[in-house]
């Protein structure tokens, strides 16, 4: 099992063997240092966002460790931790672990100005084909969030999804593709 240091709001893998292992295995993270890894094989650690530590460690994959607390960090403390950053994060965590649970990789979507950049292989592999964001049901759909969705759709030529995760837990996907006609 991989460990990773809680450091403010990320996990890092200090040890390059658990790093190379978790990066090669789902492109989890991010090594320190390396902006485009071409392969799994690297001496750094591994940067990796709370909802990959949040989703790692309920698989059983990741323990995380708050040395400031002195003590392993629970599911309830990470998730509290996410919350604590942003209202919507365990929203996203649900969206995240649902897309990675149907076998895609899920990678930030920050350069596209979205939640995640989702591959069917993983990157360097493919091409991201789909841009998720997640939307609470409480917000729901704005016009201007269809706007920007065939917007960036085009722009970046993938496609925008939005995704909303209901009152009953369920998560219901809306894609936008622009069509030129």
């Amino acid at each position: 099992m991989a460990v990773a240091e809680l450091v403010g709001d990320r996990g890092i893998v200090w040890n390059p063997q658990h790093a190379m292992h978790l990066y090669g295995h789902g492109y989890f993270g991010q090594p320190v240092g390396i902006r485009k890894p071409k392969s799994a094989e690297f001496d750094k650690p591994l940067e990796l966002s709370l909802i990959e530590c949040a989703y790692l460690m309920k698989r059983g994959a990741l323990k995380v460790y708050a040395p400031r607390q002195g003590h392993d960090v629970t599911e309830e403390e990470l998730l509290a931790a996410g919350l604590a950053k942003s209202d919507d994060f365990s929203d996203r965590l649900l969206v995240y672990s649902q897309l990675r649970e149907f076998g895609y990789v899920v990678r930030p979507g920050l350069k596209f100005g979205t939640d995640f950049a989702v591959y069917e292989h993983g990157p360097g592999i493919d091409h991201a084909p789909f841009l998720v964001h997640v939307i609470p049901q409480k917000k729901g759909v704005m016009p201007l969030d269809i706007v920007r969705a065939g917007r960036l759709a085009t722009s970046v030529r993938k496609k925008f999804i939005v995704a909303t995760v209901m009152e009953n837990g369920e998560i219901a996907y809306y894609m936008f593709q622009w069509h030129r006609p």
